[in-house]
């Protein structure tokens, strides 16, 4: 899918009918239960997994995701207000008794979650099951206006994020996954031959302004002036970052910053997460399996203190948020600004927009805000619904686990 099309879907999703988001939640609960089906084959019904501070036990996440949709859609009494409902009304007990005790993550610590006593396998699906079937149910009978329908776009990118989490998870565990679920990351996008597109100063509307849903870290759409940039027309390849590795950017401190060389030396990374090379041929560990590494795709799994030394070492610098957002949708650049098959780092602190006012779901953004970085666009493994070009993700700059990567701009122009 072109990230033309990923765009279209992610407005449909966002703008779409009861039809659309029907369809939507429904696709998404299928990939949901495909991850699952792999996941059980896999590790067995208990779904053990070691301990990980960037993973989930999988069995978690699943309630999770049944719950979240409970706790939004039917035990939601202001749902029909969208964003105007207080987050904190008294709601009804939801279908699991004791849930929120077990999958609400604002209260539930990380490090607490693989203590838990989980409902097993077979009653997680039952209660995923059961908490779709009254969301379509309440959606077939639901007023349509953006407010009406906030929390059912809520839910349903809600579950898609971590499907997307549990394929990095299956990458990391080395778990095998069925091919209709990586037919992504076999095919990659079409890509143009290396170019770097040069975009004229001037002022640029940062954020999002359209119907239907956003997210709240998206809104109070802003002027941000910004300076002549020559920047790439696609994520750096492995063909282009190589050659830092071969010439020993990963032993030399100098290309690295304090904390990403602090980072580097505790990992003890001599290469990329994923990568090895074998007789002088650079492969990469795929889902458990070793394969010969496409140097025309976009370098992936790679931190930002990884991106940041790159660009040091290649005199080069990242974009902000806003030469990212600007290049990506100008009328100058937008048709040959390629993105979609690998999150991009950017040079950006995640901090609000002015004017930020957060939504229901208070933890979504807030408590992210200055402790993480944004990456731009949308990776292979990212649900065609998520994938906006003015989307913001955050993530702290070791994280190497995602679909990650860059483009780079010219320190000049």
């Amino acid at each position: 899918m072109s990230a033309d099309s990923r765009w279209a879907a992610a407005d449909a999703a966002r703008e779409g009918d009861v039809q659309v988001l029907d369809a939507a939640l429904t696709g998404a609960r299928q990939r949901t239960l495909a991850l699952l089906t792999a996941y059980e084959q896999a590790l067995g019904a208990a779904l053990r997994v070691p301990f990980s501070p960037q993973l989930n036990p999988p069995l978690w996440e699943i309630g999770h995701i049944g719950w979240f949709q409970d706790y939004w859609i039917a035990r939601n009494l202001q749902r029909s207000r969208g964003i105007s409902c207080d987050p904190e009304h008294a709601r009804p007990a939801g279908r699991l008794a004791g849930a929120d005790a077990l999958y609400d993550s604002s209260i539930v610590a990380h490090a607490a979650r693989w203590r838990l006593r989980l409902p097993d396998l077979e009653a997680s699906r039952e209660y995923l099951a059961a908490a779709l079937a009254e969301t379509l149910d309440l959606l077939a009978r639901s007023a349509t206006t953006p407010a009406d329908l906030y929390f059912f776009r809520l839910v349903l990118l809600h579950e898609q994020m971590h499907a997307e989490a549990a394929t990095y998870m299956a990458q990391a565990l080395e778990l095998p996954l069925p091919e209709a679920l990586l037919a992504a990351s076999r095919q990659g996008l079409p890509r143009p031959p290396t170019a770097s597109l040069r975009v004229p100063a001037g002022e640029w509307l940062l954020g999002y302004q359209r119907p239907g849903f956003a997210f709240d870290n998206e809104l109070a759409r802003h002027r941000v002036r910004l300076p002549a940039f020559a920047i790439d027309a696609e994520p750096v390849s492995w063909q282009r970052y190589l050659p830092f590795v071969v010439a020993g950017g990963y032993h030399n401190a100098r290309y690295w910053s304090p904390a990403g060389w602090q980072w580097r030396e505790a990992s003890a990374l001599a290469a990329p997460r994923y990568l090895r090379c074998v007789d002088g041929q650079w492969q990469r560990r795929c889902f458990g399996q070793w394969q010969p590494l496409p140097m025309a795709a976009p370098a992936a799994h790679l931190s930002r203190f990884e991106a940041q030394a790159w660009c040091h070492w290649a005199q080069r610098r990242l974009p902000s948020e806003g030469e990212w957002e600007c290049a990506a949708l100008s009328a100058r650049s937008a048709q040959n600004f390629h993105w979609g098959e690998v999150w991009e780092w950017t040079a950006s602190r995640f901090r609000p927009y002015p004017g930020f006012v957060a939504h229901p779901y208070r933890d979504y953004s807030a408590p992210w805000f200055d402790s993480r970085y944004v990456p731009r666009g949308g990776s292979w493994a990212t649900a065609a619904e998520l994938a906006h070009p003015r989307y913001r993700n955050f993530f702290t700059a070791e994280r190497n686990d995602i679909v990650s990567g860059f483009r780079s701009c010219a320190v000049e122009v």
